[in-house]
């Protein structure tokens, strides 16, 4: 996510606890909000699927997802 992005949500939060935001404020926070989150979970799922655990032989094995136990 964009740099200029975080800030504008950082300045709409700072504004919010001013005072209320209009309609079309509120709607751009959500939208910028549900954005981030979606970048957040997209780069911690991309670090997972690289993750591998290493027993004490040394084997690797691939962590996976808890529906494919």
């Amino acid at each position: 996510m964009e740099q200029k992005k975080i800030d504008r949500i950082n300045e709409l939060a700072r504004k919010a606890r001013q005072g209320p935001l209009t309609e079309a404020e509120h709607r751009e926070r959500e939208l910028l909000r549900r954005e981030y989150i979606d970048s957040v979970v997209g780069s911690l799922k991309g670090q997972l699927d690289h993750t591998y655990f290493v027993d004490d032989q040394g084997r690797k094995t691939k962590l996976r997802k808890k529906e494919d136990l």
